[in-house]
């Protein structure tokens, strides 16, 4: 049995009903059980309003009901919305108040929340994932049933992932490159294993858990796989099953894929680029050890199939049926970033530089605005310098990156100005008067998003063009007595 992302129906396959489907943190379920849960909340969710294009929230964390909402929301054509436990409250609520869903469900509790249930004028979406945004607000980036059917279609087609593939679920549902598992899942017949942060905390039992449900595909941030390399568990040995790698989120280091290609050297490393409003991804590329000697840092590889890259003054374009249809509610963002390529489809203007060598083989080359990916997540520092300056006494607010030697970045630092203190001019360090910032910040914030350290500075640097110069902040960091 699978999930067809054409008809959004579930068929039949060579792959038995009683296959397993999903192991989450809570419980497993058997495709067939899959099937009839997910009727089951559909029927539920029309008696609170959730409709044929009228969204649904889905706030949870690893809960195999939320893997069965997910896709009762399309078997019903409701597009869904997924909210990790990791948002505070008051993103939730903004993130519902701004998509006008019809409820949320709490998969943890199986209840529905009433909301306002408002049609969206965006039609045959399957989800609208929301991410950070520069205005202090998220953004809903709006993704189409169209596009989902085209993400199963070129992972199973191109990945090489085997019949009936095992995906090692870990990233958050509202982080999009979960969406990864999700539909690969559902159109291969497959099974998906969902991992809670709590499991994945506890590494003498979480690896054996993996190997129990014989996970064939790992799919994570590179950040992510670096952080197991700790972890002697973290090997064949452990994991025979283990056959590839398939990395996105943020650039792969090519020492890491070198780590790992010591350590698993018959497992195939998969490295994909693409922003969430191209529907997860664009490119992919195998990483050889023929990769690995010709290129440091690694590309991201060649385009998808019925996809166009284009480098525009050194800016991504990418253009297809993949391309979101547009942030929700923000016309101002679709005409700065949406346009209509030559052969009619949709394009998208990425904000990532990049570099095309011969043959069409993209490199990623930064970014030309303050957007960043910390472990994975996409992060707009003007959001963190919102709330920095929405702190008690605080006159200005920002955020400043710390990164590793081949750019990555690593913490994130808040700076603030207009506080008092007894002699700012003596110390940056954060004075007595903001007891609690990250307890403020938090509030507002998901913990990713919220700096590892606050400094106090008399003002904040300007550049040339009056704007916060985060390098000057940067150096003003470094020269801070240890």
């Amino acid at each position: 049995m699978r999930f067809d992302l054409k008809s959004f129906q579930f068929v039949d396959s060579e792959h038995a009903p009683n296959a397993l489907a999903i192991a989450a943190a809570d419980r497993s379920l058997t495709w067939a059980q899959l099937r009839t849960e997910a009727s089951a909340w559909a029927d539920e969710a029309r008696k609170h309003g959730v409709a044929q294009d009228i969204p649904v929230a889905i706030y949870g964390h690893k809960e195999a009901s939320f893997f069965v909402a997910m896709v009762g929301a399309l078997l019903i054509g409701a597009p869904f919305v997924p909210v990790d436990t990791i948002y505070p409250a008051e993103r939730l609520r903004r993130i519902v108040e701004i998509v006008r869903a019809a409820a949320v469900y709490d998969a943890a509790s199986g209840t529905f929340t009433p909301g306002e249930g408002a049609v969206l004028a965006e039609r045959g979406l399957a989800y609208v994932m929301f991410t950070s945004g520069s205005t202090g607000d998220p953004k809903g980036v709006q993704i189409g049933r169209e596009s989902v059917g085209l993400l199963g279609d070129w992972m199973l087609g191109s990945f090489g992932l085997g019949d009936a593939p095992v995906f090692m679920n870990q990233a958050p549902f509202s982080f999009d490159l979960s969406m990864y598992e999700v539909f690969a899942t559902l159109a291969s017949g497959g099974a998906c294993v969902l991992n809670a942060r709590e499991q994945i905390a506890a590494a003498g039992t979480w690896m054996p858990r993996l190997a129990e449900h014989a996970v064939t595909v790992w799919v994570s941030t590179p950040s992510f796989a670096h952080q197991q390399l700790a972890n002697r568990d973290f090997s064949p040995a452990t994991l025979p099953a283990l056959r590839t790698f398939l990395f996105c989120g943020e650039p792969l280091p090519s020492a890491l894929a070198k780590k790992l290609r010591q350590r698993f050297p018959d497992a195939v490393i998969l490295n994909t680029y693409g922003p969430t409003e191209a529907t997860v991804a664009t490119t992919w590329i195998e990483v050889t050890d023929a990769v690995l000697a010709a290129h440091d840092p690694l590309p991201v590889g060649h385009a998808k199939p019925e996809s166009v890259l284009i480098v525009d003054e050194g800016e991504i374009c990418i253009v297809g049926d993949h391309v979101m249809r547009g942030y929700l509610n923000r016309p101002d963002l679709n005409e700065a970033k949406l346009y209509t390529y030559a052969d009619g489809r949709r394009a998208f203007r990425t904000g990532d530089l990049g570099q095309m060598e011969e043959g069409g083989l993209l490199f990623c080359r930064g970014r030309m605005d303050d957007q960043i990916k910390l472990n994975g997540y996409r992060i707009e520092l003007a959001e963190i310098d919102e709330a920095l300056h929405a702190l008690p006494g605080v006159e200005g607010g920002a955020c400043a990156v710390l990164r590793r030697p081949d750019g990555t970045a690593v913490r994130l630092i808040g700076f603030v100005a207009g506080v008092a203190a007894e002699d700012q001019s003596a110390s940056l360090l954060a004075p007595a008067a903001l007891a609690g910032w990250k307890e403020r910040l938090a509030q507002r914030l998901p913990p990713y998003m919220v700096p590892s350290e606050l400094v106090a500075c008399p003002a904040l640097p300007m550049s040339n063009n009056h704007k916060i110069d985060r390098k000057k902040l940067v150096e003003i960091y470094s020269g801070i007595p240890a």
